[in-house]
């Protein structure tokens, strides 16, 4: 198999486009990978999920014309591969000290407990996420958002694998470990927690499911842009596929929002309720207005404390070894070593945000922060038109960088949503004006029961998509469900 082709071999155990029919050793520690992922797939994936046929896309190769076929699949018989993009021939390192050197395609040894630490940690949030949704399939709103639910599961899966390859084949022994430690870990376990915060929050119900695909999987797309710029050429190549994935996951994401927005708009216009009137909302059964304005808060904030400290020494030596970039690096109109440029990052001085200058290459952080924010501005503005087209005088926002914040800059500060520094007991006082509340949530889980697995079914407090999936009608049986007794 030629792999600068592009196809993918689905004769294999384990389908793949990397030849690993030609590398034994490694094929076979893989192979007896696969039953421990299948054994924790089993436990931890999605629960009552094993008896469906479920329609989804799988990768049949990198190609971006036809990359990916549908059909039906029951979800214990997906076939998780191993998919890189193809190489680019005379392909260079575009950033830090080894800027236009050849990209590696073995590790660099003085960068190996570096490098191997970036694969892990990205890694650890693939399984996670399935784990922080593995419940929802029960509460699902339709068979669309079922079927969409297992897509962003199974690839979740998939970006494991990927992640566990370059384990196995460029790390040895300690890689294999980290590989077993992958599958060792639990969301939100107390013992044994996956190591990023985010990804320990429980996702219990589908408006949480729908911010994490919007806000935290487009920290995902952040961080994949940067490590796809890598002068490692086999991480670059994994991760330039995986974003041809994730671009659906926060798609879903996306519109599940405006689809909440569009259904909660018509009752407050049918019933000329103000959009303020979270409690008008509720007695009509669907999400009011300032409940997702508090989740947008909450998701905001927690995600961002994924881009750990603003002004970073481990962030500083990844760019300058040239093992992971900023965000699109490639559009960046600077010299791409930043020895000598600085950056504004905001802190906060004296009672005040200000803005201070540091060293650019210390600020890698901050920067792919704000280019994050930036993404979001838009996302927002998308929803706030949703809401506009209904002439209803009520605007989404972001909240201020310092909201809620855990990590970094601002973990020991407190600031309104609109960016006021407050003292703690004033924070404490106003919290759940900012923030879903106890009774916010407990709400939420009462919809969550009110769902519709009938085709074209959709529960009361979503409105229906604009389109299937895939040219398919909205009203495709995306998932067979079959009473068989258990799961």
């Amino acid at each position: 198999m030629n792999e600068s082709i592009g196809a993918v071999d689905y004769d294999s155990k384990i389908p793949n486009n990397v030849q690993l029919s030609s590398d034994r050793a490694l094929q076979r520690a893989l192979e007896r990978w696969l039953p421990n992922y299948l054994d924790w797939w089993k436990e931890m994936g999605p629960v009552d999920s094993a008896a469906r046929e479920v329609y989804l896309r799988t990768a049949v190769s990198v190609d971006p014309d036809g990359w990916a076929r549908f059909g039906y699949v029951k979800m214990p018989e997906y076939r998780w591969g191993i998919l890189l993009a193809p190489k680019e021939e005379g392909r260079v390192i575009g950033f830090g000290r080894h800027k236009g050197e050849p990209v590696w395609q073995e590790v660099p040894g003085e960068y190996r407990a570096m490098l191997r630490r970036l694969i892990v940690i990205q890694g650890d949030t693939e399984p996670a996420s399935v784990e922080q949704q593995r419940f929802l399939g029960r509460t699902a709103p339709s068979l669309l958002d079922l079927r969409n639910l297992y897509q962003v599961n199974v690839e979740e899966g998939r970006h494991l694998w990927a992640m566990v390859y370059l384990l196995h084949k460029y790390f040895g022994r300690d890689g294999r470990e980290e590989a077993e430690q992958l599958l060792q870990r639990r969301s939100g376990d107390v013992d044994k927690p996956r190591i990023l915060g985010a990804f320990n929050e429980k996702t219990p119900d589908w408006l949480s499911f729908f911010m994490f695909t919007s806000f935290t999987d487009r920290d995902g797309k952040m961080q994949l842009e940067s490590l796809a710029q890598s002068g490692f050429d086999p991480l670059s190549r994994t991760c330039r596929f995986m974003l041809t994935e994730e671009g659906h996951h926060m798609f879903v994401g996306r519109t599940g929002i405006e689809r909440v927005i569009r259904r909660t708009c018509e009752v407050i216009k049918e019933f000329a309720l103000s959009p303020e009137d979270a409690g008008g909302c509720r007695r009509h059964r669907v999400i009011d207005l300032p409940a997702i304005q508090k989740k947008i808060n909450f998701h905001l904030s927690v995600t961002l404390d994924l881009f750990g400290a603003e002004v970073s020494t481990n962030a500083a030596n990844a760019f300058n070894a040239g093992l992971k970039g900023r965000f699109r690096e490639h559009a960046i109109d600077d010299d791409h070593q930043l020895l000598d440029a600085v950056y504004p990052v905001l802190k906060c001085r004296d009672g005040e945000f200000v803005k201070v200058d540091e060293p650019a290459l210390s600020a890698i952080n901050a920067r792919l922060a704000d280019d994050y924010i930036a993404d979001c501005e838009q996302l927002v503005a998308t929803w706030n038109r949703a809401i506009q087209s209904y002439d209803i005088a009520f605007e989404l926002k972001l909240p201020h960088r310092a909201f809620n914040r855990r990590v970094g800059e601002f973990a020991n500060i407190h600031a309104s949503p609109a960016g006021v520094p407050l003292t703690g007991d004033a924070f404490a006082s106003q919290k759940f004006n900012w923030l879903p509340t106890p009774e916010d949530l407990e709400y939420l889980l009462s919809l969550m029961e009110e769902k519709d697995l009938t085709p074209g079914g959709f529960a009361g407090w979503i409105a229906p998509p604009k389109a299937g999936i895939n040219g398919q009608p909205v009203d495709y049986e995306y998932v067979k469900i079959y009473n068989t007794g258990g799961d």
